[in-house]
């Protein structure tokens, strides 16, 4: 199946300055009634977006943020809390490509880069320093250059390099689902098994 590949994304962003969010605000547990990764963009983020009437909450960061953004950025300690995968599909669902945080808990982060999408940890300075220049404009822009590993403020000019494996971000690169790098493997297991005696 795979994913969109990332290479360099430059996008506007959702920013939120909310620390220690966890996968129950991202989706709540109501919404966890389906197997598949499809249709939980719509619960993403659920109560900070609607009422419990339903009606949109007109100043949440959503509202207010340009609707083509494809990087959120948030408050350290993003994704604590259960292991529940569904946050990784809500927010990929909803349409972004990456979140930004100067950390992750370690089940989200690990449950992002397995659906394709890509956790950008970067230091509290560099953070801030985001979320200055986004409460500016909702127009300010991110460059995340997968390949290079930096993230930059297109405003400013002022560039971090962030951690990542190597096999996560071929996969990323490549769109590739863990069963679909194993797949493109194929020919060389059968090389090698062919020339093995």
């Amino acid at each position: 199946m795979g994913f969109e590949k990332i290479d360099i994304l430059t996008s506007t962003v959702v920013a939120t300055q909310v620390e220690n969010i966890d996968t129950d605000q991202i989706i709540p547990a109501r919404f966890l009634k389906a197997t598949k990764r499809e249709g939980f963009g719509e619960a993403m983020f659920r109560d900070w977006r609607y009422t419990s009437e339903g009606k949109v909450i007109e100043d949440s960061v959503f509202a207010k943020a340009d609707k083509n953004a494809r990087i959120l950025v948030a408050g350290k300690n993003f994704g604590c809390g259960s292991s529940r995968e569904h946050a990784a599909w809500a927010i990929a669902d909803y349409g972004f490509r990456a979140v930004v945080s100067s950390f992750f808990a370690d089940i989200f982060k690990n449950n992002a880069l397995n659906n394709g999408l890509l956790p950008v940890q970067v230091s509290e300075e560099f953070l801030q320093k985001i979320f200055s220049e986004a409460a500016k404009s909702d127009k300010m822009e991110l460059i995340i250059n997968l390949p290079e590993k930096s993230i930059c403020i297109c405003s400013t000019g002022e560039k971090e390099f962030f951690p990542i494996g190597e096999y996560k971000r071929h996969c990323l690169e490549n769109g590739l689902e863990d069963i679909d790098y194993l797949i493109t493997t194929k020919p060389i297991i059968e090389d090698f098994e062919k020339n093995r005696k």
